[in-house]
Parts: C-alpha cells; structure tokens; sequence
C-alpha cells in the first residue's frame, strides 16, 4: 500500500494544553499537548508511527481554528473519512475540520506563505465569566483610533526583535507584516495580525503595546522606535496567552 502525504487543517481550544509542541520531560509524564494528543489518536487508528509536523508552535493556553500539520501514511482510510476518524478519537476540544492528500514535496512549516492571528479582550466592567479561557480582560478606557494608528506602522518588512521576548532561537528577526489592525466587536477588542511569521510571543507583544497606546501610556509613535531600535524594553507587557487565536494560514 503506498504511502501518501496528507495535510490536516486543525482547530482546538488551548486552554488545557501545554502548547502544540509535543513535551516528554526526562522522568516525568508526557506534558498533554495538542501534537501529543493527534499523534496518539492517530497512531490508535492508523496502527503505524506517526511524524505530525505542525505549521505553528502555539504555546500552551492558546487556540486555534486554523492550524495546519502534515503526515505521511500508508492508510485504507478514504481521504474523505480521515478527519472525522481521527476526530472521533480525539477528546472535545480537538477537531480535526479537513484532511486532504499533498504533493509528497509539502511541507506545512516552510511552504507557509502568510499566517493571521487574532488576539481578543473583553471590553467592559463585567468579568468574562463564560470566555475567560478565550480573551483578555480589560476594562480600562481604549482610543481605538490611536491602537489602529500605531497597528498601521507595523506594516512593512522590518527588523522585530524588539517585539519579541528573549530566546526566540531564530537566526533571522525579518519579519513581514501584511496587515494589523483594531477593531471592535460587541463587548470585544480584537487585534488582528496577518504576517509571514512570528518571534515567540511576538504577538501578545504587540498587543501589549498597542493596549499601552490606547490607554494613552504611549503614543503611537513608539512603534516606530521599537522597530529602529530592536529594544524589546520600549515594548509593552506579554499579554495572557489565553487571549491569542491562530485563524488561518495560506500557502
């Protein structure tokens, strides 16, 4: 039976994992991890090893409705049947949405041409009791225009080490950004980031700066020192990981 390369579109709520990444600490029980969590329902369903390669490292307490990996396998299952086989032995906050047969050259890290994430806060008094495990609360006064003014300066090529945290392990630190923007949704604040790729945690960075610049703690001017100094310390704080959404990402 040949062996075909197939491509998984993913969604799952990260509230209860340490991350994508799968994690076996020396001596310990396996961390519960969403790559962790597929391999093992796949390898149940398709009874052979698999290498689940993920398109993004998302950090524990963070979600996804689009994130992508890649397998290879020799498999009786239809195409067709894949995702919801697979889904069907995955715990509830796991979905597997679409499974389709690649090119066996497909690679979901280094074929990835843009990626979108969404960073949501809840905007008012009230605690978000029934999504706390999904936005960030913050009920301070925002200047949404001033937020979108400062968004609109990320877009370009640039140098963002100074809008990542330490250790991001990344050679280069030239990223693009395609699009940041703010924009308001009932009792929400969304920031929207589409880019070519992203420092660890950068992100959750630049929504900390941009929550600094709407409550009027910096002007929106800072983007632009951040990106001529490379200075994280002229940043705003890492925001909650529980707030931040892979949306999607195209090849």
């Amino acid at each position: 039976m040949e062996s075909l390369r197939y491509k998984l579109t993913i969604a799952y709520d990260g509230a209860l994992f340490h991350g994508w990444q799968k994690q076996e600490p020396p001596g310990e029980e396996p961390l519960r991890t969403v790559q962790g969590v597929i391999i093992e329902a796949m390898q149940r369903l398709l009874a052979q090893p698999i290498n689940l390669v993920g398109a993004s490292r998302t950090d524990a307490r963070v979600h996804a409705i689009g994130q992508v990996a890649h397998f290879d396998a020799a498999s009786r299952v239809p195409v067709e049947r894949m995702a919801g086989a697979i889904t069907g032995r995955l715990p509830e906050d796991i979905d597997i949405i679409k499974a389709e047969v690649v090119d066996r050259s497909f690679d979901a890290i280094t074929d990835a041409k843009n990626k979108q994430y969404r960073y949501s806060l809840h905007h008012t008094r009230r605690r978000p009791l029934g999504q706390r495990h999904a936005v960030y609360h913050c009920w301070t006064p925002l200047d949404i225009d001033r937020m979108n003014d400062a968004a609109a300066r990320l877009v370009g090529t640039h140098d963002v080490e100074g809008l990542s945290a330490a250790g991001h392990g990344r050679t280069s630190t030239i990223r693009t950004i395609y699009d940041c923007h703010v924009e308001t949704k009932d009792d929400q604040v969304q920031i929207v980031v589409q880019g070519s790729g992203f420092l660890y945690n950068m992100v959750r960075i630049i929504a900390g700066t941009l929550v600094e610049v709407g409550r009027g703690r910096f002007e929106p001017s800072v983007i632009d020192r951040i990106l001529a100094t490379a200075d994280r310390r002229e940043a705003g704080p890492t925001l909650p990981a529980e707030g931040l959404c892979l949306e999607w990402i195209a090849y």
